[in-house]
């Protein structure tokens, strides 16, 4: 009697969950998941379990998460993923796709597959044993069988074509791959690899709209000559922006944006938005006041002049008025306005 009962349980609560899908999807919510890829920016756990040092689920990290718990979350608490699905009333935070403690309905409501230290560029995942973009394809593919399975083939074409898809990443290109690799920077000037890296952008968006994504928001890398990191390495004695880093953020930025109006134009039921993680994000850096935050130029983490991952041992105590948790990324109040300001700018994306 067990096994009938508990067939019949899991049968009545996934017809339960698709007619919820169905109400999400119809009625008042206009987006029914969130599906994320990229890097350490989104990325809200899939390196727990991989062999790599771009890992962060220990402490100090998450300590402002829910219970105080380290995650695998590059931050305080939470990240643009999390709050993607939190201002759009789909679920509180968004899992990792590889997260031990995955739930069936995760699968029906969007899950994340960024992999932290990733990029464009496929010598960028290699070279930090990270999960690249064409494994976290993969992936999805794997995720998409796994969603026909269980709720049928319309409900997973219906999550496809309205859910609102993220990909965030390349600032690794930048400041590891590029500046950091002799090999790139030997081969490469700015035009040309800003080339190869909107090339591999350009080549995983249209993967995922051949396989059935349609609303998609692409982040543009950040003023990364200004994260604290940078300043220290790059900056001089005064730590200033480092301006090279930035002139190839700009022109990798200006490329994406030309290249994501062009598939808008030649795939016809494409809706892809590029989001500004340049100019907001260097206007709370210059002007963090404005923004509710004090300090700017260093993170929370340690001396924030260089820490991130491993080394962040100590953190400040007041954290709410750091614009950089570590020297690399974001607080999590920093991020929520990032989200805020795309959401609110781009709502015809999601209608």
């Amino acid at each position: 009697m067990q096994p009938f009962f508990l067939h019949n349980l899991f049968s009545f609560l996934l017809l339960l969950f698709l007619l919820l899908l169905h109400f999400r999807c119809n009625g008042s919510s206009i987006v029914p998941a969130v599906i994320v890829f990229g890097d350490s920016v989104v990325d809200t756990g899939n390196n727990n379990n991989l062999q790599t040092i771009f890992k962060v689920n220990y402490p100090p990290y998450g300590q402002d998460f829910s219970g105080g718990q380290p995650t695998g979350r590059f931050s305080n608490g939470k990240v643009p993923s999390d709050f993607f699905v939190e201002e759009l009333g789909v679920k509180e935070v968004l899992p990792p796709y590889l997260g031990p403690n995955l739930h069936i309905e995760d699968l029906l409501t969007g899950v994340n597959f960024a992999s932290g230290g990733g990029g464009y560029d496929p010598l960028t995942s290699e070279l930090a044993s990270v999960i690249s973009l064409e494994g976290q394809i993969e992936l999805f593919k794997e995720y998409i069988e796994k969603v026909k399975t269980m709720a049928g083939e319309d409900a997973a074409n219906t999550i496809l074509s309205k859910a609102l898809f993220i990909l965030a990443t390349g600032s690794n290109d930048v400041t590891n791959t590029y500046f950091k690799n002799p090999l790139r920077k030997y081969h490469y000037d700015f035009d040309s690899y800003t080339g190869l890296l909107v090339d591999s952008a350009s080549s995983f968006l249209q993967n995922l709209y051949n396989l059935g994504a349609r609303r998609i928001g692409i982040f543009g890398v950040p003023p990364i000559g200004c994260l604290p990191s940078q300043r220290t390495l790059e900056g001089g004695t005064l730590r200033e922006c480092a301006q090279k880093y930035n002139e190839l953020a700009v022109l990798f930025n200006n490329k994406l944006s030309m290249e994501i109006n062009y598939l808008n134009l030649n795939l016809p039921f494409a809706r892809m938005v590029y989001i500004d993680a340049y100019y907001l994000p260097l206007d709370i850096i210059q002007n963090p006041t404005k923004y509710g935050f004090d300090i700017s130029n260093i993170g929370c983490c340690g001396t924030g002049t260089i820490e991130v991952a491993f080394l962040c041992k100590f953190t400040c105590t007041n954290v709410s008025e750091y614009v950089f948790w570590d020297s690399f990324h974001f607080t999590q109040n920093a991020y929520k306005i990032l989200v805020d300001d795309f959401l609110n700018k781009n709502m015809n994306l999601l209608t």
